[in-house]
């Protein structure tokens, strides 16, 4: 790549300074050759404003255009940006990259963009701020972490940058973690025994070796930091594939096998940590269902909110909901959730609910629907918001 300015260009230039548009093009041309975005910006930038009939170069206090031109002026700079953005990251200049493509609002295009740049020691700050605190790819850039920097400090980012992020960057990087996790812990196991033992079975899982060898884990011992182990379990909470959540549950099993000592209590209702955490699992893997939602509805309804939170009413709402048992959950919410909750905090999620049994039940079901029952807590709580809400999306699946 050249950036030397070549007395030819300024000749061809002068040609044409009685086209100015061809002029430009011809200035965009060399720098789109010679490759220098932020160059090739502001000359496309300028030969956009003159199509549009505007001064080349902006001023303070530019008049009011009408909406037409503003459209237009905003579409040509976009896509002035989209390729200046583009060149930027091929030549590894990431960060430089994204603010050219950000304003194009396509996380898709940029993901792309940046999928043929390699993640090394040089550009990995730069890398991260894009794909994880930008939000650009979550699950890259997590898996970025765990590569680079271990399994501590990726538990440590997630608790403090990701846990309150959106359900789907909490999935991308729980699905990272909990993969790393077990696969690691499944191949030292498959050392441990193999130097110990005849070698398991290629297709042998976690559980498979642990449960046919309960020795492997008697005496104290233990194959990976434990507290790494009660963290992968906890934060892949809201997966879904059932692969995944086959992975948590062999989790928990090996947790189980731990000596007491390495089995720490969690917050509710997860105090009794594996057992806990082995039934929601289950209960998702369709293993002792009935038996799994009536230990967590127990502790929904028993346990105290003012000094635990609300967190077993919100973990049996949520197993209600992700084993179908929709209209239940939204019962159960609309009498349990506390009076000291702001129905504001539960709405969106009751609102997701009812679209969803909605779904299962059919758009034209009669009777009383998820969206009635919501509608009539609102008005409980004094929230005409929320009422309306609800009366409305009920009247337009009616």
């Amino acid at each position: 790549m050249s950036s030397a300015i070549s007395p030819e260009l300024f000749e061809a230039l002068n040609r044409h300074d009685q086209q100015p548009v061809a002029m430009l093009g011809e200035l965009i041309e060399f720098y789109r050759q010679n490759e220098q975005p932020m160059e090739l910006f502001e000359a496309q930038k300028m030969l956009v404003r003159a199509d549009l009939g505007l001064p080349l170069l902006a001023v303070e206090n530019e008049p009011v255009r009408s909406d037409e031109i503003e459209h237009k002026l905003e579409s040509g700079l976009l896509k002035a940006c989209r390729e200046s953005g583009e060149m930027l990251i091929r030549q590894g200049r990431v960060f430089e990259g994204w603010t050219y493509l950000r304003p194009t609002g396509d996380n898709q295009l940029i993901r792309e963009a940046l999928a043929s740049i390699e993640i090394t020691d040089d550009n990995f700050d730069e890398m991260q701020r894009v794909l994880l605190h930008e939000g650009v790819d979550v699950g890259r850039g997590f898996q970025a972490i765990l590569d680079f920097q271990g399994t501590c400090n990726s538990i440590t980012l997630f608790d403090q940058s990701l846990a309150q992020s959106s359900k789907a960057d909490r999935q991308a990087a729980g699905t990272r973690l909990l993969n790393h996790f077990y696969d690691e812990l499944t191949s030292l196991v498959r050392e441990d025994i193999t130097g110990r033992d005849q070698a398991p079975a290629e297709d042998e899982t976690l559980f498979d070796m642990i449960d046919k060898r309960p020795w492997v884990l008697k005496d104290g011992g233990y194959h990976l930091d434990t507290t790494h182990l009660s963290s992968t379990v906890r934060l892949a909470m809201p997966l879904t594939d059932p692969e995944l959540l086959q992975k948590a549950w062999e989790l928990t099993q090996y947790g189980r096998q731990l000596n007491h000592q390495f089995q720490y209590p969690g917050d509710e209702p997860f105090v009794d940590f594996y057992p806990s955490y082995a039934a929601f699992y289950g209960i998702l893997l369709g293993k002792n269902v009935d038996a799994g939602l009536k230990l967590f509805e127990r502790k929904a309804k028993s346990i105290d909110t003012d000094q635990h939170g609300s967190g077993a009413i919100e973990t049996y709402v949520d197993l209600l909901d992700r084993v179908g048992r929709h209209r239940e959950a939204i019962e159960f919410a609309v009498q349990q959730v506390p009076s000291d909750v702001p129905s504001q905090a539960v709405i969106p999620l009751l609102m997701e609910i009812a679209k969803r049994d909605q779904e299962a039940t059919g758009e034209h079901a009669e009777g009383e629907t998820g969206y009635d029952l919501i509608a009539n807590f609102c008005r409980d709580r004094d929230d005409p918001i929320g009422f309306a809400v609800a009366k409305f999306t009920r009247s337009q699946s009616a």
